[in-house]
């Protein structure tokens, strides 16, 4: 890092130095990757409970009357499906159907949505949504104000009803309750939402106040084995899950549907949204490329942007994110390849270190918990 770069901080950089806390450049943030390793946090999230900082990504507040029909018309899902109280996973995509960003949506009430963005993108998705804004419509960028925390694994929810009077049991998966009281600390979001393929929940508060949460947190889930979490451990969770990673498996080159995730994308409803017609267009004739899950056969941990090849030696993707399982103990991974070239069962030959290793392509997720 030269000596211009400035590095951004969440809240809870403070509780990091004085606790010698190693942090790293994850896309211009300083953040921590591990706090005791990351296999023990995987296994802490996949058993017991994990802790993450999630403070870097993005808040955009939109109000107005034309709130809805503004978000209906520049996001791949169908926004009017909201009801009050729930979350939906979202796509904002350019005209080509090159993904802008994937994105959370919260609606508040009838006149008001709180968007969450990667953190990375936060300063694109913000001017894309001023150059589209509609009458109506006001637009907040309140990234610095709020301080976002996740709470992930099957005590997650036994942790916090030890902290709250909030009925937890009641919040269904992708809904939320705003302005609750969690440990004291008023005016938090409590989402049952997560990126890790755990029971869990997302907690958004006053940027101030992310540390005592923080703090507070870690105290009422000492007993049940809560470990703070990096995001070496955040990586290999949401791998196993199936889950995509901006940039990797989705970006302004991979569209949703390439991606996989057709589930988030509605061609069908009214609102003429951007890139609906280049995605419309991608579904009747077909992808040529589409993301993949595998698991090696042989040994050797594939990476990103390693190569992959058919059984007859032609080249026919390259591998978008690979790990070695923590849970499943393969080297599992996700690649763009050619979808005429395999599908699930196929043997394919990924390049690492001037060696073919040998993998066979599986349908995601690679880990699904139980319910």
């Amino acid at each position: 890092m030269n000596e211009t770069t400035q590095l951004k901080h969440t809240p809870l950089y403070p509780y990091y130095k004085a606790n010698g806390v190693k942090l790293i450049d994850f896309g211009g943030w300083e953040m921590p990757i591990q706090f005791s390793g990351i296999m023990a946090e995987h296994e802490a999230v996949r058993t017991k409970a994990g802790l993450f900082d999630c403070s870097h990504m993005g808040e955009i507040v939109i109000s107005g009357p034309g709130a809805e029909g503004y978000l209906n018309a520049l996001l791949s899902n169908d926004v009017t499906a909201m009801k009050q109280n729930q979350a939906q996973y979202n796509i904002m995509c350019y005209p080509d159907g090159g993904a802008v960003d994937d994105v959370i949506i919260f609606k508040i009430n009838e006149e008001r949505f709180i968007m969450t963005c990667n953190a990375s993108n936060t300063e694109k998705v913000y001017p894309w949504m001023r150059e589209h804004q509609t009458e109506g419509v006001t637009l907040v960028n309140i990234s610095d104000e709020l301080g976002l925390i996740a709470l992930q694994g099957p005590h997650a929810e036994a942790i916090l009803k030890s902290l709250t009077a909030t009925d937890l049991t009641s919040i269904g998966y992708y809904h939320f309750k705003d302005d609750q009281v969690v440990a004291g600390i008023p005016h938090v979001l409590v989402s049952r939402t997560g990126y890790t393929g755990e029971d869990g929940f997302e907690l958004y508060l006053e940027s101030g106040q992310t540390q005592a949460m923080w703090e507070k947190l870690l105290a009422a889930g000492e007993a049940y084995g809560l470990l703070p979490c990096g995001l070496g451990a955040r990586d290999t969770l949401r791998l196993e899950a199936g889950m995509p990673l901006y940039g990797q498996e989705l970006s302004d080159k991979i569209t949703p549907l390439m991606a996989g995730l057709g589930f988030a994308v509605k061609t069908k409803k009214a609102a003429d949204f951007i890139g609906k017609a280049a995605l419309t267009e991608q579904l009747e004739k077909g992808l040529a490329e589409k993301i993949f899950g595998f698991v090696a056969i042989d040994r050797g941990i594939p990476r990103h942007g390693y190569k992959v090849f058919s059984v007859a030696g032609e080249e026919i993707g390259e591998v978008t994110s690979g790990t070695q399982s923590p849970t499943l103990k393969k080297s599992i991974g996700m690649a763009l390849l050619k979808a005429d070239a395999v599908e699930i069962g196929s043997v394919i030959n990924i390049e690492i270190r001037n060696k073919m290793v040998a993998a066979e392509v599986v349908k995601k997720p690679f880990y699904k918990r139980n319910k």
